[in-house]
């Protein structure tokens, strides 16, 4: 009888230590993973790195300033021949050839209308900055007048009188000012709900 309840013990021992060790599994997600399983994740660039982004940004950044900067060249290159092409011009004009005329006389027109709408954007920009100048400036100015009015204020609301009480005279006159306010909104908001 002995025998038969030692491997009773011995087979709940291991049901036990199974069962906990199930739970663990369950609570840290699965099994663990293979050491093949882990190199193979690690050694994937899939990942989020700052460093690779950063660096990334950094090229694009780079190759966008290239690009403009071979824009700019190819127009002075292409400013550069007009040019060439006008003196060239006015030089076939005096020995009296007229087919070379027409085509510079073309282009020449397509050069001033090009800086005519750089002029016009350019116009356009410099009045939208002024105009948010003067909206800034204009925000600045107000906010300034109406923190000068609140320490005005707060001034006169702080004051006490030689026992430590609060001078109700400014206290008051704020209040008559908050109900005329009140009163002068409620009638424009009365009348425009009437009309």
């Amino acid at each position: 009888m002995k025998n038969f309840h030692q491997r009773d013990e011995h087979d709940t021992d291991t049901r036990k230590s199974e069962t906990k060790r199930n739970k663990n599994m369950k609570r840290l997600g699965g099994g663990g993973l293979s050491l093949q399983t882990f190199a193979n994740l690690k050694s994937k660039n899939s990942h989020y790195n700052p460093a690779v982004i950063k660096k990334q940004k950094e090229f694009y950044k780079n190759a966008k300033h290239v690009s403009k900067f071979r824009k700019s060249l190819k127009q002075q290159n292409s400013h550069e021949k007009d040019e060439m092409k006008m003196q060239s011009f006015h030089e076939e004009d005096e020995t009296g050839e007229t087919s070379s005329k027409v085509v510079n006389k073309g282009k020449s027109h397509k050069r001033i209308g090009v800086e005519e709408v750089y002029k016009q954007t350019r116009e356009e920009m410099e009045k939208a900055r002024r105009e948010r100048e003067e909206a800034f400036q204009a925000k600045k100015q107000a906010k300034e007048e109406a923190e000068s009015r609140r320490k005005a204020a707060k001034g006169k609301m702080m004051r006490k009188t030689r026992h430590g009480q609060p001078v109700m005279k400014y206290r008051i006159e704020h209040l008559l000012e908050s109900i005329k306010k009140s009163a002068e909104n409620d009638g424009k908001n009365h009348m425009t709900s009437s009309c």
